[in-house]
């Protein structure tokens, strides 16, 4: 842990300005060379409150009975420590609002919107209607058709970490930070759930052109889920490949463009993944044939992660624990899904000498919040494999 020094923290505070001071703090807390738990919120009160000591010592109800303590208390400028606090607070709600363990989170691009809810239009594709042109003849031109699909309302979610008078005096930053954490964790598993729930089917938000569809069809307009196809080895990726061959641009008629790159399996299923994409080579022998063919591995391109929240909700959406362990998907997770973000997670601080500083001793408060929808862009990008029939 560094040994921080909160007098020349201030000196730095005070040449470069609270703005400054708080991106080298944020970068630095970013990059790892700081932690938060490498601060105290008693030793960042006492080094850049002006006579933080005395400050502190006043936080004591026996040393601010007087008024003219009262008084002193209140002409103190806590701005320096909120700014420090509060980013301090920030980091660690960060860290676990973007921890590993949520990998959908991931998988998927965040599109920033300024709207609740959105029609993002696009120009119905064309095919290949190029035509020879003869020299010195004008180029046709190309009509295009009304194409669009409709993104969900968002919505806003949010907790509020308190700081007490108590946590400063008695110096539980840890406790503050515990908090901070749980904040991050649930907001961040919130996010992680809706996007998953688009992800497994459990949710179905995609609109086409004024018309709602499931994100998983086994028919028209597209078939996109493959019963009994349990990863079991190379021949389980080639059947959901061979599926993308099948999948057309409604607009075109064409095959849809897709490049599948990613596959998300349940934790069991992990173990079989990494052999099936990590395999140096692989043996095929056709039935009822005598030659074996050996073969550098193709699948080797693939990014395979698991999900243990993605296989519970599985089970939560009705399906049996021995049938969630089969299910696996694979495609282009980017152009899939998206997540429609109004706002990233943002952390905002209330005023000092708030009624809740009177009624609760509670010192200050840093309210987190993001709001953000989660959205299906196109399901022609993706396969989902079920180990029995859904």
């Amino acid at each position: 842990m560094p040994n921080l020094n909160y007098r020349e923290l201030r000196r730095r505070y005070e040449l470069d300005g609270p703005k400054k001071t708080v991106e080298h703090l944020s970068e630095a807390l970013a990059e790892g060379d700081l932690h938060p738990e490498d601060f105290s919120l008693r030793d960042l009160a006492e080094g850049l409150i002006p006579d933080g000591h005395e400050w502190i010592r006043m936080l004591d109800p026996r040393n601010s009975g007087s008024v003219s303590v009262r008084e002193a208390a209140d002409g103190v400028d806590v701005t320096a420590f909120l700014n420090v606090a509060g980013q301090v607070i920030y980091a660690k709600i960060l860290d676990s609002y973007t921890q590993e363990a949520f990998v959908v989170s991931k998988l998927v691009d965040t599109i920033p919107t300024r709207l609740d809810g959105e029609k993002i239009p696009g120009a119905a594709g064309i095919g290949d209607e190029a035509t020879e042109v003869a020299p010195g003849m004008p180029y046709p031109h190309v009509g295009f058709g009304e194409d669009y699909i409709e993104t969900p309302s968002t919505t806003k979610r949010g907790l509020i970490v308190p700081v007490t008078k108590e946590a400063i005096f008695f110096d539980r930053t840890h406790l503050v930070l515990s908090r901070a954490a749980e904040v991050g964790e649930i907001l961040g598993l919130s996010k992680e759930k809706r996007l998953i729930d688009l992800v497994i089917g459990k949710t179905n938000n995609y609109r086409w052109k004024g018309t709602a569809y499931d994100t998983y069809q086994t028919a028209s307009p597209w078939r996109n889920t493959l019963a009994d196809n349990e990863l079991v080895d190379w021949t389980s990726v080639d059947a959901a490949e061979q599926l993308f061959a099948e999948i057309l641009d409604p607009n075109t008629n064409e095959p849809v463009l897709v490049q599948p790159n990613t596959v998300l399996v349940m934790p069991a299923g992990r173990h079989a993944a990494f052999r099936v994409f990590h395999a140096r080579e692989i043996t095929y022998t056709a039935t009822g044939s005598a030659t074996t063919t050996v073969s550098a591995n193709p699948l080797a391109r693939y990014k395979v992660v698991d999900s243990r929240l993605a296989y519970r909700r599985i089970v939560a959406s009705g399906e049996t624990t021995g049938n969630a362990k089969k299910w696996w998907f694979i495609g282009d997770f980017k152009k899939a899904f998206a997540y429609m973000e109004n706002w990233p997670i943002t952390v905002t601080q209330s005023p000092t000498g708030s009624e809740a500083e009177f009624n609760q001793d509670i010192f200050v408060r840093f309210k987190a919040s993001e709001r953000g929808a989660a959205a299906v862009i196109n399901p022609r990008y993706v396969v989902r494999s079920t180990g029995s029939e859904f």
